[in-house]
Parts: structure tokens; C-alpha cells; sequence
């Protein structure tokens, strides 16, 4: 092999290793709202406006925090905060949930739902290259 080969092949196995680690290998940051939190929202009143917890997700080339904790069986409302103006960006999807919603960039959008029993239900974008989970907990 030449020179140049040698090069462009340690220059693709570099970008290689580079992009598994970039998608593979970082850690995900989490957030999770406690059973505590959601007995202390139902108990601080009979106010109907409460509603459930609230988790915001940012969207910027990713969703901060990647994996949301939460307890199984109650509603929790998800705001994703769509800052990225990319392409890959537009759309949320739940696919456990049959959810798939638009996300203007710029805006906040809510998606509320309910984990039916402990497990880890995923949310991506519409290309599948965004990912995020969340995770209900008994």
C-alpha cells in the first residue's frame, strides 16, 4: 500500500470509531419524576389545573435528557423544546402509544401520556436517528 492508502484508511477507521462512539458510547442524560412528586401534585389540592408532572425535553441534535423516568400507571406530560432546525428534528414519534407529532421549531410542544406498567417505552424522531426513552418505574 501506498502512502495515501495508508492515510484513507486510518482516516476512515478514525471517523469510524468517532461516530460509534458519538451515537453508542456517551452517557444519556436522565430526568425522572417520583411516585412522591405525583402523590404531592394530587394531594396539594383539589386544583384541576395541577394536572400531571411535567418533564421538558430539549431537542438540539438530540433530546436532553435522552431517558425520562417515570412512574408507571400515571399520566405524565412530556414538552419537547424544539431548538434545532434540522430536518430530522420536525417530528416525535411513541410508537408504543401510537403517537407521531409535529414539533415547530422554536416552540414547545406537549405530549401527555400514560406508561400502562413498568418497562422502557422508546419516543425517536420520524427518521429513527433521534432516539430517547421513556423509562416507567412501579
Amino acid at each position: 500500500m501506498t502512502g495515501i492508502e495508508w492515510i484513507v484508511v486510518l482516516g476512515g477507521t478514525a471517523t469510524i470509531v468517532w461516530i460509534n462512539w458519538y451515537f453508542f458510547a456517551s452517557s444519556p442524560v436522565t430526568a425522572s419524576v417520583t411516585a412522591s412528586a405525583v402523590a404531592s401534585v394530587a394531594t396539594a389540592g383539589a386544583t384541576a389545573t395541577a394536572g400531571p408532572p411535567s418533564i421538558t425535553i430539549t431537542v438540539d441534535g438530540g433530546y436532553s435528557p435522552q431517558s425520562v423516568q417515570v412512574p408507571a400507571g400515571q399520566p405524565v406530560r412530556l414538552i419537547f423544546d424544539r431548538r434545532d432546525t434540522g430536518s430530522c428534528s420536525d417530528e416525535v414519534v411513541f410508537p408504543d402509544f401510537g403517537i407521531r407529532k409535529f414539533l415547530p421549531t422554536g416552540q414547545q410542544t406537549t405530549i401527555e401520556i400514560t406508561p400502562p406498567k413498568a418497562g422502557t417505552y422508546a419516543f425517536m424522531c420520524g427518521m429513527s436517528m433521534l432516539r430517547g426513552s421513556v423509562i416507567a418505574v412501579a
